[in-house]
């Protein structure tokens, strides 16, 4: 019985490719913060693989809706934890539960450090996998885009002419689908912490500038946002197969 909460995101629209879900849930039919509804629900399914792709997932808006955030993306994840009984997990994380001051970028048992709420609420989410769950694969990705959900490609290609975008953060582009395909082929490796992103490194501008030609360059402080984001957020996937490069991938996905 393979269950998948979540399923109205951009993530959860590529999993369907590659999983036969017995069930899919969203948050109206179950809310992941509701222990009781959690329980009662595993206790009737039984579920043999749950795969989580809910979550709070605005870094700004964190800032202002803290409750909100550690709800989803701590409380939740305690929630499913608790009630999976011999069920195995697989859980999305971020890079953004790193401070960014690393250069060579993170590997996967590095300590997390998040300088704002989302990544502090992701941290938690994860500190209770790791201490309470025996059977989970933990993914950390970063840069997500693709189809059936707000992303910087749609975003950077509503703006007007000469975007402007930050030139001073550095991390990793992952296409849904890929990670949808790396999520499956994981199911044959051993438990533990993944990091999955499409291979190469880049910043917001770069990333920008293969989506159009006309964005320009600027810095973090030219571009204020509510929430610090890290400077070098770059995931090393140091036990899995690498990824086709972010860009091969953004083409086929702009095709």
């Amino acid at each position: 019985m393979i269950i998948l909460l979540g399923n109205k995101g951009m993530l959860a629209h590529q999993l369907r490719n590659f999983f036969s879900f017995d069930l899919e849930f969203d948050k109206d039919s179950l809310d992941i913060a509701d222990a009781e509804a959690v329980k009662e629900a595993f206790s009737r399914i039984k579920p043999t693989i749950v795969i989580n792709a809910a979550g709070y997932t605005n870094v700004d808006g964190a800032e202002d809706n803290k409750e909100a955030a550690l709800t989803a993306n701590y409380a939740g994840v305690r929630n499913i934890v608790d009630n999976l009984g011999d069920a195995i997990l697989v859980h999305y994380s971020t890079d953004y539960v790193f401070d960014g001051s690393k250069k060579e970028g993170y590997d996967e048992g590095d300590i997390q450090n998040p300088i704002n709420y989302y990544g502090f609420s992701k941290a938690e989410g994860e500190r209770y996998i790791i201490k309470n769950c025996k059977k989970y694969y933990l993914i950390r990705t970063s840069w997500l885009f693709g189809e059936n959900g707000k992303n910087f490609v749609d975003t950077i290609n509503g703006l007007k002419s000469h975007p402007k975008v930050v030139n001073d953060q550095f991390g990793r582009p992952t296409y849904t689908k890929d990670l949808a395909m790396a999520t499956k082929a994981l199911m044959a490796e051993p438990f533990g912490i993944y990091h999955i992103t499409n291979s190469g490194s880049c910043t917001w501008f770069d990333f920008a500038k293969a989506i159009r030609e006309d964005a320009m360059p600027c810095s973090s402080e030219e571009y204020p946002q509510k929430a610090k984001r890290p400077k070098y957020s770059i995931l090393n996937n140091n036990k899995t197969k690498e990824l086709r490069s972010w860009q091969e991938a953004l083409k086929e996905f702009m095709r």
